[in-house]
């Protein structure tokens, strides 16, 4: 079952990811140059690293782009480049999830893995792996095991991923790209000439990948018993949009996805996967089908039967949750790869990398770029690389960038990647344990994003501090300057990263004590920070005007130079930052606030303390990130 249609397709993703936030609640391989061995992945200890580990920050920022291939360790939060109270802090907010929150609990457990660079600076099992044996739908209560029957999560809990399976089919995908078996244009019906039934002859393998192909949310393939069955629904299946006319979330996608691999390579998913993917990079507790043996460290899923799921099969542990998934065997496109946290892990960093990890190479940089560059900019709202998602607040939260890549599970998995922090966020939660009524929305994925976010330090623009504005939802907050006599000029350092479209800071003046206000016009000059002998020199580049004395959204998380001309009378001025009540961004900073005469020479500084403590602070902190 997919994330965003929960059944017969009511909710959008995005929307399906805000509803309970808002109650609070053509390419080649390049050649492999060698490289120091890499750690066994989910090691008890920490593995090998490649040089400059303890220096965060992208390794790879696009096509053609050599990338370092660190490989990961465990290490502090300082080491990583992360504040180590905001870890602290996604740690005790997940950890509320595990109460009613704000009827049932979010999930029975989950594990959380964050890190930066190749630091991996929390991994923390919470909760159980296995809690209840079964969900009485009468008392819409779980029927709870007894407490020494109950099994704890440890961080190698392997889970069900369900729809962040899509990703490796679609690695797999652009690898064959890579080698020139498959044509990111091509029809689909070049390598599958029956998939042209119903009005899908024009459909292409990027509109797979890109969820544009027209295909509805998902169909009940598993009411069909035999695989030949199954492909007839999929061959008469007829699209609910002309093929690249809309954005529509689709297993289909996926599936279909899977038989063209299948049909080209000659060679089973579940075998590319691990020929492809986990053999190279190591993850060895990442398959389909997992054996029996690993059933004791698997989260169980769901008590799944009728109304609820479409098929009675009691409580569903060690084996795919997905209906369509395990009528297909277990080996789906769309869901059905199990893993753990420290494997997920490995994946991203090798993502982040530019496609290496350690000796290993699965993909090239270019491809690893396609993968994160938006395909779908004539849909707003539903930017998508090649089987990524991209720039999704709604389970990305305040980590989420034009380039910043994920995917969600239904059964409460995701996988959050920011390139332009270098940082990865996995949580894995087993949220439909003992039934999936029990949780809706992306509350604990939005809350750990943004503690991850907040970790990521910005460093002031000048000396030791920066006002904040912080990153609450649904505030206002207001940073003011004194009314000046002979000020007529406004220049200060503004750093911003707001959700797109709904959040704003804005540059406000009031003439009459501030009874009432208006916004100030102003320009804004992106700071680059260039190298010298000296040390580091901060140059202006592309100058932008902002006639409504607003900006808002993504700014590139760098510092940009403010000046604003003054109205010609003696006024009060504020910058105020105004969030609505469902995501935020990384926030706003305020620094080298100045007022300059008509002669250009400063009547106000803050750098001066006698005119710094006439700031007057509402909700804005002085933060030394």
């Amino acid at each position: 079952m997919t994330e965003d249609a929960v059944r017969d397709g009511v909710l959008s993703r995005r929307a399906f990811g805000g509803a309970v936030l808002a109650l609070g609640g053509a390419v080649m391989i390049g050649s492999v140059p060698g490289a120091a061995a890499a750690p066994g992945p989910g090691d008890a200890g920490p593995g090998g690293s490649g040089p400059g580990d303890a220096e965060p920050g992208p390794r790879w920022a696009g096509p053609g782009r050599t990338a370092r291939r660190t490989t990961l360790r465990r290490g502090s939060a300082e080491r990583a480049g992360l504040l180590p109270a905001h870890l602290d802090r996604l740690v005790t907010d997940a950890e509320a999830f595990l109460a009613p929150s704000p009827t049932h609990p979010w999930y029975a457990g989950a594990v959380l893995l964050a890190g930066r660079g190749g630091t991996v600076a929390l991994h923390r099992p919470i909760g159980s792996a296995v809690r209840y044996s079964a969900y009485d739908e009468k008392t819409d209560t779980g029927v709870e095991l007894p407490p020494g029957e109950r099994i704890p999560m440890t961080e190698d809990t392997v889970f069900d991923l369900a729809s962040v399976s899509k990703l490796f089919t679609s690695i797999l995908a652009v690898q064959q790209i890579e080698r020139g078996a498959l044509e990111l244009e091509a029809k689909v019906t070049a390598y599958l000439p029956e998939f042209g039934g119903g009005g899908k002859q024009d459909v292409t393998v990027r509109q797979l990948l890109t969820h544009t192909s027209g295909f509805r949310s998902w169909i009940p393939l598993y009411r069909e018993p035999t695989r030949e069955g199954r492909l007839r629904l999929l061959w008469g299946e007829k699209p609910a949009h002309p093929p690249g006319s809309a954005y529509l979330y689709s297993d289909l996608n996926l599936i279909s996805l899977q038989l063209i691999l299948e049909e080209i390579t000659a060679r089973g998913l579940d075998t590319l996967l691990h020929d492809e993917i986990t053999a190279p990079l190591g993850m060895h507790r990442t398959r389909f089908n997992p054996p029996l043996s690993w059933r004791p460290g698997i989260a169980a899923t769901e008590d799944a039967r009728s109304p609820w799921s479409g098929l009675d099969r009691g409580m569903v542990w060690g084996e795919v949750h997905d209906e369509n998934a395990h009528a297909m065997g277990g080996v789906a496109g769309h869901a059905g790869v199990f893993s753990r946290a420290w494997d997920l892990a490995v994946l991203a960093r090798t993502l982040l990398n530019g496609g290496a990890y350690g000796r290993a190479r699965i993909l090239s940089p270019d491809s690893v770029d396609l993968m994160f560059t938006d395909f779908n900019t004539a849909f707003p709202g539903d930017e998508h690389g090649l089987g990524f998602e991209l720039h999704q607040h709604w389970y990305m939260g305040a980590m989420a960038t034009p380039r910043t890549a994920g995917h969600t599970g239904f059964t409460g998995t995701s996988l959050v990647l920011d390139p332009t922090t270098d940082a990865f966020l996995i949580v894995l939660g087993n949220s439909v344990h003992p039934v999936r009524s029990w949780r809706s929305g992306s509350a604990p994925r939005v809350a750990a994003a943004n503690h991850l976010a907040r970790a990521v330090p910005v460093r002031p623009a000048r000396g030791r501090t920066a006002w904040f504005s912080g990153m609450a939802s649904a505030t206002t907050a207001t940073l003011t300057l004194p009314q000046v006599t002979g000020a007529a000029h406004l220049e200060c350092a503004l750093w911003w990263d707001t959700e797109p479209g709904a959040d704003t800071v804005a540059l406000e003046a009031s003439v009459d004590g501030g009874s009432n206000w208006r916004t100030v016009p102003f320009a804004t000059e992106r700071r680059t920070e260039r190298p010298t002998k000296h040390g580091t020199d901060y140059r202006p580049e592309h100058r932008t005007e902002h006639p409504t004395g607003t900006v808002g959204g993504w700014s590139g998380r760098v510092w940009h130079t403010v000046s604003a001309p003054l109205p010609g009378m003696p006024a009060l001025l504020r910058w105020r930052y105004t969030t609505n009540q469902r995501y935020v961004g990384r926030g706003v900073y305020v620094d080298g606030l100045r007022l300059l005469d008509g002669a250009g020479l400063p009547v106000f500084d803050e750098a001066r303390p006698a005119d710094g403590a006439r700031i007057e602070s509402n909700g804005w902190t002085r933060s030394a990130d």
